[in-house]
């Protein structure tokens, strides 16, 4: 069990059996070869056997027709005795819909290695809420389907985040990032390197004179948590407190003014007021020029609410960018600006 009472899973070791499930989009169906491909690596590079949940390759139709069965997918995978961890073929957007559906119960009762991101934003909360660590990171079809095969630095983070129970430490920026894209739709494609440029690092947008601080990941697609907002499933104030929060755009690339709009809610209900840091996905698909304006109102919010002192770190590697890392929903965080350092200063699996 962690510092923060939530429980860890167990570690993946060589020789587990993960499963694949489709909790939103049905695209895993409509790109087999890319699919096909993201098993293959999982399989060679960690040595996990990975099995599909019942519904893991129904079309896009099928699973939006019926989302009861892609609540039972993950309460399968959760039950299911040779099943050791989780992962998202892919997001979407109507996980929200699965909530009323799943027995959340059952989460903390069979607490599994759960890993996806984007719409996957929607369990994660579940499991925050259930208790129970969870991993904002690759899904399937986007990182650990990679061209050529899963980038070094996602197979580092993945190694030091599921399958070791040491405390993590630092995590740094990844050498290159890439927003070059190959059709997925094009089996030949998966042979084609994409085009990486180097990464010049994280942007430290406030707080540099600040001492240390740490709390509690919490977090995912903004865009995604705003269908949860006053909800009863929204986490209560409690879990906000003393975090560290982390926040990334998707690929629909939302204006800044719709994110400031979002954000002055997240300071309404006292959210900023009482957090500790922040993290920031590097935005994709954004110009140059919008990513400033969306730093701008990133600190134009905090100035707002007086937390022209929070701790600000941009353009990490997680969410949707390339190459992706791996957070624990959940677990302790600690950012020291003043070394330009952030760490998870303790395991997220047991």
């Amino acid at each position: 069990m962690g510092t923060n009472g939530l429980l860890r899973p167990p570690r993946l070791t060589e020789g587990d059996t993960v499963a694949t499930v489709s909790l939103s989009s049905g695209l895993a169906h409509g790109v087999p070869e890319r699919y096909a491909a993201g098993k293959q690596q999982i399989e060679a590079t960690f040595g996990l056997r990975v099995v599909e949940a019942p519904n893991s390759q129904r079309d896009a139709a099928f699973l939006y027709r019926n989302p009861q069965a892609r609540a039972d997918d993950l309460m399968w995978a959760l039950t299911e005795g040779d099943v050791r961890g989780i992962i998202s073929n892919i997001g979407g957007n109507d996980s929200v819909r699965l909530l009323p559906l799943l027995d959340h119960g059952m989460i903390r009762q069979y607490p599994k290695v759960f890993m996806g991101f984007s719409d996957t934003t929607i369990q994660h909360v579940a499991f925050l809420n259930a208790g129970v660590v969870s991993f904002y990171g690759p899904s399937v079809l986007t990182g650990l389907a990679e061209n050529c095969g899963i980038h070094p630095y996602t197979v580092d983070a993945m190694r030091r985040v599921l399958f070791s129970p040491e405390v993590i430490g630092e995590i740094v920026a990844a050498p290159e990032w890439t927003e070059h894209l190959l059709d997925w739709g094009d089996p030949k494609n998966q042979e084609i390197p994409r085009t990486f440029q180097p990464n010049p690092g994280w942007v430290w947008l406030q707080g540099e004179d600040q001492s240390a601080v740490e709390g509690q990941l919490i977090g995912g697609c903004i865009e995604v948590l705003e269908m949860l907002k006053g909800t009863e499933w929204w986490p209560g104030a409690a879990a906000w407190e003393g975090a560290v929060l982390y926040f990334e755009t998707s690929e629909e690339a939302p204006e800044p003014w719709q994110v400031e709009e979002w954000l002055r809610n997240y300071g309404s209900q006292g959210i900023l007021a009482g957090a500790a840091g922040m993290l920031l996905g590097r935005p994709h698909r954004y110009t140059m020029e919008n990513k400033l304006k969306l730093f701008e109102v990133v600190l134009k919010v905090l100035a707002e609410v007086d937390r022209t002192d929070l701790p600000v770190v941009a353009d990490v590697d997680f969410g949707h960018t390339s190459p992706i890392g791996v957070l624990p929903n959940g677990c302790r965080a600690r950012i020291e600006p003043h070394n330009h350092r952030v760490a998870l200063t303790e395991p997220a699996v047991s």
